[in-house]
C-alpha cells in the first residue's frame, strides 16, 4: 500500500554519507576478529588475498545495494516491490535482509552493552592492582549477571533510539560526524601507543610478514567470508543508506572509500592491540577472549594503562553504536515507507521490540543457561548462527543474482553513469553477475559446514 509522504530525506553532504556508511561497516569484528585472522593466516599474504576478495565480492555487492536504494528511494523491502511488483519473489531478498537486521540489532546491543560495562570498569579503575586471573574472571562474572547485562543493553538501545529518532540529517549524519572522527582519533592514539611499545616489531611481523605457506583453502575461505561480512552487506543497511544518496554521487568512488576506511581501521586496530599484547608476553587471541580478558590484563600491566583502557573501550562502544544505528535505521525505514508510520513511532517501537527480543540473549549465560532452542546452542548463539551464517549470505546471494541477471533495462548502468563512474560498469557487471554470486554461495555452504 502506498502512502502520501514528504520528499525523501537525503544526506546533507558526501562526508556525512561516507562517515555514516563507514560507521555501519566498522564494527566490533574489525577490532576483535580481522587483526587476529590476518595474523594467524599468513599476515601480509592473507591481507593481499582479503583485499582481492573485497574488490571482487564486497565492493560489487555494496555498489549493487547502493544502486537499488538510490534508484528506488525506498527501504529494502519496498525497493524490490517497486522494481518488480508487490507479488514478486525478489522482495524475499528485502524481507530476509530486514529480518537479519532486526535479529542482529537485538543481540548486538547486548554485546555493545558489554563494552559500556568495560568503559565503566575502566573509569572506576577496576583493572588496577588486581591479578590477571581476577581480571579475566570479570568477564565470566558479567556473563553470569543477567540484570547487569540488561541494564547496559537498555542504555545502549536507548542511545541508538536517541540518534535514529532524530532522522537522517539531524540524527544519523550529525552523530556520525561526531562519533567517527572521535573513533579515528582514539584509534590513532592507541595505534601510536602500540607503535612505540616494545612489542611493535613483533606486532608488525604478526600482522604483515607474508607467510604464503599459511595460505590454505580454509584461510582463503576466511578471507572471502570476512570480505562479505565486514561491509554490513545483506542486512538492508546499505540499501537504506543508498536511498538517501544524492543522484550525482559517484557510487564507485564512495564504495571504494568506505571499503578502504573499513580495512584501514581494522589494520590500525591490529597495530594498536597486538604490539602491547606481545610487549607483556601474552599470546594473541580473538573475539571476546581478546577484548574482555586479554586486553584488560595488558592495560593493568603497562604505564598509562588506566587512560588507555578508557580510550580503548570507548572506541569499541563507538564502533558498536555506529553499526547498530544503521541496523535500526534499516528497520525504521521499512515501517516509514511501507506502513506509513512516523519516524518517532517507528523508532520507539522497533528499539523497544529489539530490547525485548534481546533479553533472552542477555540471559543466555545465566538465568536461561539451560535453554537451548537450537541444538545445543543457547539463545544468543542460536540467534547469531541464524542471522550471520544463513540470513546474511542468503540475502547477499539473492541481491547479487537479481542485480546481475534479472534487473531489467539499463537502470543499474544509469546509476553508475549518473555519478560519473560509467567506465567501471563492464568490470562491475562481470563481478556482480558471475563472481559475487558464486563467492557468496561458497560462503553460505562453508557456513553450513559443507567444507568441513
Amino acid at each position: 500500500m502506498s502512502h502520501a509522504k514528504a520528499p525523501r530525506a537525503q544526506w546533507a553532504s558526501r562526508l556525512g554519507f561516507i562517515l555514516a556508511a563507514a560507521g555501519s561497516a566498522v564494527g566490533l569484528g574489525n577490532i576483535w576478529k580481522f587483526p587476529y585472522i590476518a595474523g594467524e593466516n599468513g599476515g601480509g599474504a592473507f591481507v593481499l588475498v582479503y583485499l582481492v576478495c573485497i574488490a571482487m565480492v564486497g565492493l560489487p555487492i555494496m555498489m549493487a545495494e547502493f544502486m537499488i536504494g538510490r534508484h528506488t528511494r525506498k527501504d529494502a523491502v519496498g525497493a524490490f516491490r517497486q522494481l518488480e511488483g508487490a507479488r514478486s519473489f525478489w522482495q524475499v531478498a528485502g524481507w530476509v535482509s530486514v529480518g537479519a537486521a532486526f535479529i542482529i540489532c537485538s543481540y548486538y546491543s547486548v554485546v555493545a552493552g558489554w563494552t559500556l560495562d568495560y568503559v565503566f570498569r575502566s573509569v572506576m579503575g577496576s583493572f588496577a592492582g588486581v591479578s590477571p586471573e581476577e581480571i579475566e574472571g570479570m568477564f565470566g562474572g558479567l556473563l553470569a549477571n543477567g540484570p547487569r547485562q540488561i541494564l547496559w543493553h537498555f542504555l545502549f538501545m536507548a542511545m541508538c533510539l536517541g540518534i535514529v529518532i532524530g532522522g537522517v540529517q539531524k540524527g544519523i549524519e550529525r552523530w556520525s560526524k561526531i562519533l567517527m572522527p572521535v573513533l579515528l582519533f582514539l584509534l590513532f592514539l592507541l595505534f601510536m601507543n602500540g607503535m612505540f611499545s616494545p612489542g611493535a616489531r613483533e606486532g608488525l611481523a604478526f600482522m604483515f610478514e607474508p607467510d604464503f605457506s599459511k595460505l590454505t583453502g580454509a584461510s582463503i575461505l576466511e578471507a572471502l567470508g570476512h570480505s562479505f561480512f565486514t561491509l554490513s552487506l545483506g542486512m538492508a543497511a546499505m540499501i537504506t543508506y543508498g536511498s538517501y544518496m544524492a543522484k550525482n554521487e559517484d557510487l564507485f568512488a564512495s564504495s571504494l572509500r568506505i571499503a578502504l576506511l573499513d580495512t584501514g581501521i581494522a589494520l590500525m586496530a591490529g597495530l594498536a592491540i597486538f604490539p602491547i599484547v606481545f610487549a607483556v608476553g601474552m599470546a594473541p587471541a580473538a573475539g571476546p577472549g581478546l577484548i574482555f580478558k586479554t586486553i584488560p590484563v595488558v592495560f593493568s600491566q603497562i604505564p598509562g594503562g588506566f587512560i588507555l583502557a578508557i580510550l580503548f573501550f570507548l572506541l569499541l562502544a563507538f564502533a558498536a553504536l555506529t553499526s547498530n544505528i544503521s541496523l535500526l535505521e534499516s528497520q525504521v525505514a521499512f515501517l516509514i515507507d511501507e506502513k506509513g508510520w512516523g519516524r518517532k513511532r517507528a523508532t520507539t517501537f522497533l528499539a523497544g521490540l529489539a530490547f525485548v527480543v534481546g533479553l533472552p540473549s542477555a540471559l543466555s549465560y545465566n538465568a536461561l543457561g539451560d535453554w537451548t532452542p537450537l541444538g545445543d546452542l543457547a539463545f544468543f548463539d542460536a540467534a547469531d548462527l541464524i542471522a550471520s551464517n544463513y540470513l546474511l549470505p542468503i540475502s547477499g546471494l539473492l541481491i547479487s543474482i537479481y542485480v546481475g541477471w534479472f534487473w531489467s533495462g539499463s537502470e543499474e548502468k544509469e546509476e553508475l553513469v549518473a555519478g560519473g563512474a560509467g567506465w567501471v560498469y563492464p568490470l562491475w557487471h562481470f563481478m556482480i553477475r558471475y563472481v559475487a554470486p558464486l563467492a557468496v554461495l561458497v560462503i553460505l555452504l562453508n557456513k553450513a559446514g559443507l567444507f568441513g
